[in-house]
Parts: structure tokens; sequence; C-alpha cells
């Protein structure tokens, strides 16, 4: 079964079809071969970065000026689908190309955009972005990495957690207190982390699931950045910045989640069409039937949700909440979706050497980064 076989998102076009089948070639042939390999070594390889910009797949969204592909978020939608299709969660693409990078477009100044962009859509700098703390998780107000100006340089002092891309990132953005307390007094610093004295990556964190993407803590203990690595170039923006790309990093989480279903109901229709129990078929009994039919339409009805959003976004007319309701609503569905398809698996379900094993534990993490789901429906209420 192929829930993607009779069903077209309304936003797909030729273009991106092709852009589909060069990411689908990609990930099939420099990922899938690699993913039990990065598991054990909690990374992928550093030159696998500089494949996917050589391939073009790097900041697809950003103008060919800057040195990106030129395109919309379609195009990253889409590249963020394959990777999913190929049972891929250690590559921080999403964090690369569709949340530094446009970061780095819409707010840095001419300069900044001139000196990182190009290099992030190469795979020369890898990027990530250094928001959560030990004390703090979804309170962006309540972060305590100070930034102190002396002279020509900030001197950084902190710690951050929970950061993707963590063993690789040489350009990472840090939400750092520059001023008073409150969302007022944060700014976004971007560290140029090579050779950078005072910077240190902490521990690889174990996770429930995706070993193969390097998350790690970070530290800076008197780390020099220079006063012009403010990005935009003006203190006490960040706040505003991210709650401004906040809506887009959700619809990341949602679409993400869109494939990870539909990808789990078809590999689990596959496996109860071979699958034998008591002298047939696992899918000539009537229960595994029921259940993988609302399972399938369940996954519809977050697929025509999140291309609603997509739609939405590219008009630039997404607002807050409504990406709040899907990266919610995806997520929650995602992770009850993936936990019934497992079950019609049975013991093999929690074996690790079954892919829905490990879509399983992937996905629980959706519902926590990003903002937590509770957070979610906070924001949601607030606009009733």
């Amino acid at each position: 079964m192929q829930l993607t076989s009779t069903y077209r998102s309304p936003w797909m076009t030729e273009e991106l079809d092709d852009v589909r089948d060069l990411a689908r070639t990609f990930f099939e042939k420099e990922s899938v071969p690699n993913h039990d390999r990065w598991a054990e070594q909690h990374q992928v390889d550093r030159e696998f970065w500089n494949a996917a910009g050589q391939a073009g797949l790097l900041c697809m969204a950003i103008p060919e000026e800057y040195g990106g592909g030129g395109g919309t978020f379609a195009h990253e939608a889409v590249v963020m689908e394959e990777q999913a299709a190929a049972g891929d969660d250690a590559f921080g693409y999403s964090v690369h190309s569709t949340i530094v990078a446009p970061y780095i477009y819409r707010y840095g100044t001419e300069e900044q955009k001139q000196r990182w962009l190009p290099k992030l859509a190469t795979g020369e700098l890898v990027g990530a972005i250094a928001m959560t703390e030990p004390g703090a998780g979804s309170d962006l107000q309540n972060l305590r990495t100070s930034g102190r100006l002396d002279g020509d340089h900030y001197v950084i002092n902190g710690s951050k957690t929970f950061i993707t891309n963590g063993s690789h990132a040489n350009l990472i953005i840090i939400v750092t207190r520059t001023g008073d307390e409150g969302g007022k007094g944060l700014s976004l610093v971007v560290a140029e982390t090579d050779g950078l004295d005072g910077f240190e990556r902490g521990r690889v964190l174990k996770k429930i699931g995706m070993p193969g993407q390097d998350t790690r803590e970070l530290f800076f203990a008197d780390m020099r950045v220079p006063k012009d690595n403010v990005l935009g170039g003006e203190e006490g923006q960040a706040f505003i910045q991210l709650m401004e790309q906040l809506p887009q990093e959700r619809l990341i989480i949602a679409v993400a989640a869109a494939k990870g279903m539909e990808v789990a109901v078809e590999q689990t229709v596959a496996y109860a069409k071979e699958r034998q129990a008591f002298g047939r078929e696992l899918m000539k009994f009537q229960n595994t039937r029921f259940v993988l039919a609302e399972c399938a339409t369940e996954a519809r009805a977050v697929r025509t949700l999140v291309d609603h959003c997509i739609q939405q976004h590219l008009l630039g007319e997404l607002d807050a909440s409504t990406a709040s309701m899907a990266k919610w609503y995806a997520t929650e569905k995602q992770c009850e979706v993936i936990d019934r398809c497992l079950q019609v698996f049975g013991g093999y379900g929690y074996m690790l050497e079954y892919p829905i094993a490990r879509a399983y534990a992937a996905a629980r993490v959706q519902k926590i980064y990003g903002g937590t789901n509770e957070i979610m429906k906070e924001l949601i209420a607030r606009t009733l």
C-alpha cells in the first residue's frame, strides 16, 4: 500500500517532483547503507554534509545570490519527507537548512549573509541553534547564558543542552542574554567555533531514539565572539526573531510527523500481507484490517492539515496558532499511529532491526522539541 499513490499534495509541482527524485536517490545511496554505523558512532560522517551540499540539497530556499537553491519552503519540505521515507533520523538537515539558514537570511546584515550562507549551502559550515539550557526548556525568557560586552567582543559564559548537530556544528546561533531580564535582554550571537577559545563540546547525550544524531551539550567559558556577530547587528532582538521563526520550526516538525505516519502505515500493511498467523495472513484478520484502516485515515487527516499549513506558509499567511495546531496534532497522531502499527508486528516490532521500532523511539521526542505540546495547546487557547 502506498498512501501517497492516490493522493498528491496540492503544493507539489513538476519541479518539486524532480527535487523529490533527487533527494530519494541521494538518501538511498548515501544514507541508508550507513544507518547502523551512524547509530554506533552517534553522528553522521562529516563528509556527508559536503555530499549533501554538492548534491544541491542544502539551503534550497535561500536565494542563489547567497549560494542557495533559490527555491521555497516546499523544496525543503520535499527533502525532509524523503529523509523520513529513508528512515534517516540522524542527519540534522532541518536544523541546518530550515532553521539556521533562514535566521541568517532574514535577520543577518548583508555582510553576515555573504559570509555565512554560501558555506552553509556547500556544507563547509554546519549550523546549529543553541537555545535550550539545563534549567530552561520552553521558557525562553528565563535563559541565563550571558554575553558581556568587552571592547569589540562579547564575552559569553553559560551552557546549552539538547543541541542537534552538536558534534559537527561550527556555526552556532546562541541565544544570549546581553541585557536585562526578560525577553528584551536577549540577542542572537553567532559563533564561528573552529579554533575558538572558551568553546567546549560536552558529552554526546544518550537518547531513547535517534542514536545517530549528534545531540550534545555545549559550554562557553569566557568565549569571545566579535560584537559584529550579533545577528542583524542590533542587541535585544532575539525574542522577536525567535517568535517570528517558531511557526516555521513547528511546521517542520509537523511535516516530518506526517511523512513518518505514512511510512509506518505502508510498512505495516506490507508486513501484514506477508506475515502468517494461525494459517493465514495477518491482513485477513478483521482486527488488523480495521486497525490499519483507522491508521491510514489518521495519516490522511494529518497530511491534509499539514498540506494546508504548507500552502499558507508559502503565501506568507501561516500564523503561530495554526502552526501550533499542526505541530500538536501531527505529533500526537504520529505517536499514536506508530504505536498501533508496532503492535501489528508483535514481538518483532520491539526489535531494533525493524524500522518500525526505530520509528517508534524517534517519534516520541516530536511532542517535546520545538515547544512541548502542552505549550502548543496554551498558544492555541490564547487565540480562542
